[in-house]
């Protein structure tokens, strides 16, 4: 069973719809035990990252997510769930999980497309994710395949735990993390079957992961 984080950060709903779509056993939950005996957990988002953290907070799901993370739990964060990985997100002047070192910043509206037209923020929209690393969750994906984003602040880690990375104006991380915490900036749920299969990918390793204990 995948568990996908409450903590009224909207999105969890078309996160469900998604995994039940590949027949995958999935609960939208907080409850700290159930979140403990999932096979993973999927900390989706949408919204801004201060009014995330206070959520998070307010239940003690940050400590949750933290311990968990530190237990070797796989988790995929989507967007915000992304985003509030790093140390820190300009948005909101916010102090966030600390679990992955980097910041999450502001789109610079000086970049511009390769015609000179400044980009628009936020960046809304299909693009492509390049790989800088193999990933798991990229397996049987085309390196065509398209994501679908919609975001003005975009994640900056440190460049160990750059995945991927998408051209907007400049290239931007779009995937970062290690085996088994991984974090995506677009909507897997709302990609079509690149997508689809993503979240295919991350439920597969969950099982393996949970096979190999």
């Amino acid at each position: 069973m995948l568990a996908i984080l409450d903590y009224k950060a909207g999105n969890q709903t078309s996160v469900r719809r998604a995994l039940d779509h590949l027949g995958i056993d999935n609960r939208i939950t907080n409850d700290p035990d159930l979140l403990a005996s999932a096979d993973g957990i999927i900390f989706p988002g949408v919204g801004a990252a201060g009014q995330a953290m206070d959520e998070l907070s307010s239940g003690g799901l940050d400590e949750v997510l933290k311990s968990l993370i530190w237990q070797e739990k796989p988790l995929l964060g989507i967007c915000v769930g992304c985003q509030i990985l790093l140390d820190y997100c300009e948005e909101n002047d916010t102090r966030t999980l600390a679990v992955i070192p980097g910041e999450c910043r502001l789109f610079n509206p000086a970049w511009a497309e390769e015609d000179g037209t400044p980009i628009r923020v936020p960046h809304m929209g299909w693009n492509r994710v390049t790989l800088k690393k193999e990933c798991a969750l990229f397996n049987d994906i085309q390196s065509e395949a398209e994501f679908y984003f919609v975001h003005s602040y975009h994640p900056a880690p440190r460049a160990e735990f750059i995945i991927g990375e998408t051209m907007y104006g400049e290239n931007f991380c779009s995937v970062h993390g290690r085996t088994g915490l991984w974090a995506v900036q677009f909507h897997p749920e709302k990609s079509g079957a690149p997508g689809l299969k993503l979240l295919q990918n991350f439920h597969a390793y969950c099982l393996e992961a949970k096979d190999a204990q």
